[in-house]
């Protein structure tokens, strides 16, 4: 045999082995938690579904499911990212404890809160605390203060491309240790914590964070302190792109 016609066949067979490793390989797969009372749902094409959400992350390579079954390492096994979007019931200490191993071994999870408390107990194992009323803005206002647009954004993937996205009543969130904040509110951003409906003594009044993402074992996260960003009639320009990232974050890209 010449040498070239063995160089031929060494490049042959270099490609036969790469086609057959990666032939029936499956796409990431994406998995939304839909067994904690969700009242958005990836399967509804409703103004509020979360139907272009899914379709955003198909469209980036992955597969998408959901399940209604209690979060454990069977339900989790094989998945690439999590989604828990929305809950307004709280995982069971046996779901908490499984979706941390999930982060352990590598996996990744996005959480967005509709309202704190069913996220409360995932969120104390990933020590990151939410605040006890919705955030109003005084800058970037969509329509109302508790509507507006985001453009204090950290280096992220989950931002390539974007300078700036929409939150519609969204909730203040304090990382601890395992976590950063990649999207905060501008500095005269407030808290009604008085609860009398208007920015008063007693306010917390400052830069909030609205998105944060760190690292558990091998694994990593984002909570976002917003679900309505993904819903179907929010997704403009900005968002969608925002959408379109956190699936291909999710998906280990």
């Amino acid at each position: 045999m010449s040498r070239k016609a063995a160089d031929l066949f060494l490049v042959l067979i270099i490609t036969l082995l790469y086609a057959t490793s990666s032939f029936g390989k499956e796409s990431p797969l994406i998995l939304f938690d839909q067994g904690h009372n969700q009242r958005f749902l990836i399967e509804d094409s409703g103004e509020l579904q979360l139907s272009r959400l899914a379709e955003t992350f198909k469209a980036q390579g992955a597969r998408v499911g959901s399940t209604k079954a209690p979060l454990c390492d069977e339900s989790l096994l094989g998945v690439s990212g999590l989604v828990i979007s929305g809950p307004f019931e709280q995982l069971q200490p046996k779901e908490i404890e499984a979706v941390l191993r999930f982060l352990k071994s590598g996996g990744r999870l996005a959480a967005m809160l509709h309202i704190g408390a069913p996220l409360a107990g995932l969120l104390s194992g990933l020590d990151v605390d939410s605040s006890n009323g919705v955030l109003h803005e005084r800058r970037n206002i969509i329509d109302k203060d508790i509507n507006f647009r985001l453009n204090t954004l950290s280096a992220s993937p989950l931002f390539a491309g974007i300078s700036q996205f929409s939150a519609y009543g969204a909730w203040a969130l304090d990382p601890g240790g395992t976590a950063s904040i990649i999207a905060s509110t501008s500095p005269e951003a407030w808290v009604d914590l008085n609860g009398d409906g208007s920015l008063s003594k007693g306010d917390a009044i400052g830069s909030f964070g609205l998105v944060v993402n760190g690292t558990f074992g091998a694994g990593s996260f984002v909570i976002f302190g917003d679900d309505a960003i993904f819903q179907n009639r929010y997704l403009d320009a900005d968002n969608l792109k925002l959408a379109a990232n956190l699936g291909s974050w999710l998906s280990g890209h």
